[in-house]
């Protein structure tokens, strides 16, 4: 309910008002998310013009379907939303925390020796550390960048996986085939002060992802298309998400059942999977307008329908704040005025120096 008051006070996209040739609204919008009030920002005045040739040009091709996000210049685009929705459910959440601590974590925890109304207050826990740990990706993930994010997050996640896997198999031995407490599922039993190893490991996989793979999976697909194709791109990702949440829904307790703690594994090979993917061609999107953003997967410099090199793309937030202010000009005139006093300056030692006789 909250969230639907919320609703109302929330502004439109000016790309959207623009679209609906609402553009006094547009500007309003971008005046109020990056300028403090002051229309007549150069900066705001920059991005309304941008918007606008963006605008006038997507009217010009107006006839896209969801075959063009197939097409050779966008299919790149296309993999890269996809996979991230994709990745954000092979992470192993299904295994450990969000939708899994309904149905399968408690499994973990049986495992572990936690029984009955402790294991709900420790599978409880998770849900404590999921929303906490969110907060510091709402204020720093455009400072982070999209890239660091979701890579220091598939290494740390690849790591607790990889650890509950090796406690497991080294501590543990298999429960017989009812399972614990009568719950095949929960195939294998391990005690100890390696039981508190699992919940530990499991407690830092959500600390790993809640300010990773968990808001930049939903942030980080919007920011790869133009305009024009954005809404069936972002759709068609967040339909790959859906599909394999209900895959995994129908995988992960056969695989404890059969498998046991190899399990573990599995998803630690797809976080290392993930890890090599997002280094190799997920770009850095942080601080960048749409249009920045095209530029990148169209440079004519880079690679054929991939473009600029992921891992050469870097964070624009400080740029972006520096124009927001209107301080980007200035640095640049200050640098240039450096510039020009450093090389003054050695032409006149040169100057100074008597010619050898």
């Amino acid at each position: 309910m909250a969230l639907f008051g919320a609703m109302f006070f929330l502004p439109e996209s000016p790309r959207w008002l623009a679209r609906k040739d609402r553009w006094e609204e547009a500007h309003a919008v971008l005046t109020l998310v990056h300028s403090k009030g002051d229309p007549d920002s150069p900066f705001v005045r920059r991005e309304l013009q941008e918007i606008r040739e963006m605008v006038e040009f997507e009217k010009r091709n107006s006839d896209v379907t969801y075959l063009e996000l197939f097409k050779p210049n966008m299919i790149n685009r296309t993999h890269i939303g996809l996979f991230t929705q994709i990745w954000s459910q092979l992470t192993g959440m299904n295994v450990m925390t969000y939708k899994g601590s309904v149905y399968y974590i408690t499994y973990v925890f049986l495992m572990a020796g936690v029984s009955g109304n402790a294991n709900l207050v420790a599978s409880s826990i998770q849900y404590v550390i999921n929303v906490v740990m969110t907060v510091p990706a709402l204020l720093y993930v455009d400072r982070w960048g999209r890239r660091p994010t979701l890579l220091v997050g598939a290494t740390l996640m690849m790591t607790w996986l990889f650890a509950n896997a090796g406690i497991l198999a080294s501590k543990g031995h298999w429960a017989g085939p009812n399972g614990v407490d009568n719950t095949p599922a929960a195939s294998w039993v391990v005690r100890g002060a390696a039981s508190k190893g699992v919940i530990a490991c499991s407690y830092l996989f959500v600390a790993s992802y809640a300010p990773t793979w968990g808001p930049v999976s939903w942030i980080y697909p919007p920011e790869l298309y133009p305009l024009r194709v954005r809404g069936k791109a972002v759709a068609l990702a967040t339909s790959g998400n859906w599909a394999f949440n209900f895959a995994l829904g129908y995988f992960v307790p056969p695989s404890f059942v059969n498998i046991k703690w190899q399990t573990y594994l599995i998803f630690g090979v797809f976080c290392f999977s993930m890890l090599v993917h997002v280094f190799f061609l997920f770009p850095e999107t942080a601080g960048k307008t749409l249009e920045e953003v095209v530029d990148i997967f169209e440079d004519p410099n880079g690679f054929r329908y991939v473009g600029t090199p992921a891992w050469k793309t870097r964070i624009s937030t400080k740029r972006t704040r520096l124009m927001e202010r209107n301080e980007l000009d200035q640095e640049a005139q200050a640098e240039k005025g450096g510039e020009y006093h450093e090389e003054s300056s050695n032409r006149s030692d040169s100057e100074n120096i008597e010619p050898k006789a």
